[in-house]
């Protein structure tokens, strides 16, 4: 039966049999180490319908429903567990005390239950220790449910099954996530609010939230997707929410290990091992992997090492303590990008091979986790980062010759301090449990942005020629973030939920520093060569609220809507680079907007499992960036990033998954084979603009449609998957410009690729290979105004990845 599910309950009560309603109380257990389970989801069949929660003591009192009735119990990291109630009148208020068994963190490979209840993509249970997704848009990837490259981090394979999302591929070797919905900019991921085991890992969530850390895949038990109604919860961000939950030592041992080694294309090489294990109580685990490679494209070789540790200790029967640090470090040579008759002609060449790109990133986390009541909870993570990305070369335009003289050097450093408390109680309304949740989160951070000139060299060099009279800039952003948030979830009978939230936040953002105004004559003479010193202040406050609705039609079948008000603020960090390639307006503001989300999800039958909505995203004075070429003497053309117009971007998000051996009703012991189905149909339009060039055009980096297909298979030892991905030709700014010359702006073509992946199992070894790009597709994704361009930025060809993996 593969994953090992088993139930002890030990009653009070004299007898189980059928009888008359009455009532009885669960009690949700850790099989492990015997602690109560809070938030697990207990939905009871019969004469009268119940759906409710554990409280923070793991129990849950059922009335009115008759013994008898089936019940199914769900729970975050847990196999589920179905059994019957038993007499709920031979003894009233009697206990039952029901264990659950963790979900396996030892093995990846997805073993075939009877029930065939392995899932391509999930949706996240309605509440858990710290959060409310009930009504709201999310999906939960489990990686030991997928057959993928993890090796190389591949998001076509990874996210496959998660609508809407528009994907930059940028390097073959997955150092930096690059996604994107609903119109949002895939660059570094920062649209979304980017979390580990929930906390922060972007380099500033409001002053520069981009991702320059990815964790490796190897290491992630399970990916978490929050849509845009996550702004209440997560912070503003119109993406929403992603978070990586990290895998954790084995719970059966005192100490287990895990090592894979790969090998592929272009010199690709990684090294992963991870041991753990749990002594009296206490579960720990440390992880370690390096890679290095030499890429597809000349000049493009890469090296990286990261390491992550974490310790979770028992604080008594009711609290938990857990401490986290990753530290994360990459140098990677950046061939450049390309102009249109450069790709058309060869996409394989580069112009450049004195660009280089560095990164040290630092994270350490501590979480409490507490029991204060029967119904009452606590969750309260303290995190800091420490980091830095600096980047050398030459940002002249791609058609620009590289005359090998001083290069550009940007340094960015990041140092954030932070604190998320979160309280979750249950109430008793309507003869059923509802929640209510409130926090805080306090932040501080502080980026120093210096730019100026480096070596004329080949080499990374990452020391300024000039330190202390830089040729560009050098300015300090500190930020501060006090945010207050509240949700519930109100059941009121009959399966309907309404799920309210409101947030406060204030945001105080600072810049201090210079910028170097120097200009020429014509005949190339410094007429003027000054540092213009400069400090603002910029502080508001706000509220954003939402609204969420949820009908449970049958026991798997729901239909969910939300509406949530979205705020982004503008990052001071941008407006100071000295780029060739873009000039930013200097009274840009910040975005305001909201998202909607209407739609069915759940399994019809054993075979069909389905999430079909629609949703509208507004977007009031929606930054961006148009082509424009008015700046003397050369009149060359270039990106002006400004407030454009207000946007909407609108579309319908659906995703299927048949279970074709349940559909033709094969036993346990034939293959288990699931077609995914994923499509998205979107349209976005600029409206309410005086500029011309963008009135009534689409909106940038949204693809008209986006089609990703395949077939997964288990059979035994088996498992592989076959994915195809189509996605529609797009722009990449608002004026839908076709192409320009130094290619920073232009379109997308239409793009199609296919990946093969196929793993074997035989006891503790195991072995993968993964063809990506199978058939050898020449194509981009996007169009980068600077690093790692400008220009066009090829995606990589067809590359084979083999891996071999053991466990102990």
């Amino acid at each position: 039966m593969g994953v090992r599910i088993a139930i002890a309950v030990f009653l009070i009560s004299a007898a189980t049999a059928w009888a008359q309603p009455g009532c009885v109380w669960l009690r949700i257990v850790d099989a492990d180490d015997a602690m109560p389970i809070a938030r697990a989801r207990v939905s009871a069949q019969g004469m009268t319908p119940y759906d409710g929660t554990t409280n923070g003591d793991g129990r849950l009192r059922i009335c009115g429903t008759e013994g008898g009735a089936p019940v199914r119990i769900v729970a975050v990291g847990f196999e589920s567990v179905e059994m019957r109630l038993p007499d709920m009148v031979a003894k009233p208020d009697s206990d039952v005390v029901v264990v659950m068994y963790r979900k396996s963190t030892r093995t990846p490979d997805v073993t075939v239950t009877a029930d065939r209840e392995q899932r391509m993509a999930m949706r996240l249970d309605d509440v858990t220790n710290a959060a409310i997704y009930a009504g709201k848009k999310t999906e939960r990837i489990e990686l030991h449910a997928i057959t993928a490259n993890t090796a190389t981090n591949n998001p076509r394979q990874v996210y496959a099954s998660i609508p809407g999302l528009n994907i930059w591929e940028s390097d073959g070797a997955g150092l930096q996530l690059g996604i994107g919905g609903r119109g949002l900019s895939p660059n570094r991921t920062s649209n979304f609010t980017t979390r580990q085991n929930g906390y922060d890992i972007s380099a500033d969530p409001l002053g520069y939230p981009e991702s320059y850390y990815t964790p490796p895949l190897e290491a992630v038990e399970r990916i978490e997707l929050v849509r845009g109604a996550g702004s209440l919860r997560y912070g503003t961000q119109f993406g929403g929410m992603l978070n990586f939950v990290m895998r954790e030592g084995d719970r059966s041992k005192p100490l287990a290990s895990r090592t894979r080694l790969s090998g592929g294309s272009f010199g690709f090489a990684s090294l992963y091992t991870e041991v753990g294990g749990t002594v009296e109580g206490v579960n720990y685990i440390a992880i370690y992997r390096g890679a290095r490679g030499d890429g597809w494209r000349p000049n493009s070789g890469f090296g990286m090492h990261t390491a992550y540790a974490a310790v979770r200790i028992p604080l008594g029967a009711m609290c938990k303590l857990q401490a986290e640090y990753t530290y994360t470090s990459y140098l990677a040579q950046q061939p450049g990008g390309l102009t249109d008759r450069q790709f058309a002609v060869d996409p394989y060449q580069s112009s450049r091979s004195r660009n280089w790109f560095g990164v040290d990133w630092n994270l350490a986390s501590l979480r409490f986790d507490g029991v204060l009541s029967e119904t009452t909870t606590i969750q309260s993570i303290l995190f800091a980062t420490l980091a830095s990305r600096r980047a050398v070369g030459n940002l002249e335009r791609i058609n620009v010759i590289d005359m090998q003289g001083e290069r550009t050097l940007i340094d960015g450093r990041f140092e954030n301090i932070g604190n998320e408390t979160t309280l979750m109680h249950d109430v008793e309304l309507f003869d059923t449990t509802s929640t209510v949740l409130a926090g805080w989160r306090l932040f501080r951070g502080t980026t120093t942005q210096r730019q100026g000139n480096a070596s004329a060299g080949s080499d990374a060099d990452f020391r300024y020629l000039r330190p202390n009279n830089l040729e560009g800039s050098d300015f300090r952003f500190p930020n501060d973030n006090a945010a207050l948030f509240a949700e519930a979830v109100l059941r009121l009978g009959s399966g309907w939920a309404v799920v309210p939230g409101i947030r406060f936040e204030h945001i105080t953002t600072r810049s201090n520093g210079y910028f170097k105004q120097r200009l020429t004559d014509f005949a190339g003479n410094v007429i003027v060569d000054t540092n213009i010193t400069e400090s603002q202040t910029r502080s508001r406050s706000f509220v954003i609220v939402g609204l969420g609705i949820t009908r449970q039609l049958t026991r798997d079948v729901e239909l969910y809507g939300n509406i949530s008000q979205n705020y982004r603020s503008i990052t001071f960090s941008d407006l100071r680079i000295d780029n060739p390639n873009l000039i930013v307006d200097t009274a840009i503001t910040d975005e305001r907007g909201y998202n909607a989300d209407i739609g069915i999800r759940g399994c019809v039958g054993s075979a069909l499992q389905i999430d079909a909505s629609v949703f509208y995203l507004r977007y009031d004075r929606r930054i961006g960036q148009i082509l424009r070429a008015d700046q003397a003497p050369l009149f060359l053309p270039y990106r002006y990033r400004t407030n454009i117009a207000d946007a909407y971007t609108a579309g319908i998000e659906a995703v299927a998954t048949l279970g074709v051996s349940s559909l033709l009703g094969l036993g346990a012991d034939a293959p288990d084979v699931r077609w995914m189905v994923n499509v998205s149909v979107l349209r976005g339009e600029y409206i309410n603009t005086d500029e011309p060039s963008v009135r009534g055009r689409q909106v940038e980096l949204v693809p008209p449609y986006t089609l990703r297909t395949g077939l997964r298979a288990s059979w035994g030892s088996w498992n592989a998957s076959i994915l195809a991905a189509v996605t529609g030709r797009h722009y990449t700014d608002a004026t839908n410009a076709e192409l320009s010359a130094t290619a920073v702006n232009g379109s997308i073509p239409q793009y199609t690729v296919v990946d093969a992946s196929v793993r074997y199992r035989f006891g503790s070894i195991a072995a993968e290979l993964s063809v990506n790009n199978a058939l050898d597709a020449l194509y981009f994704t996007r169009r980068a105004e600077a690093y790692p361009g400008p220009g066009i930025i090829p995606a990589d060809i067809r590359s084979v990845t083999l891996t071999l993996e053991a466990t102990l």
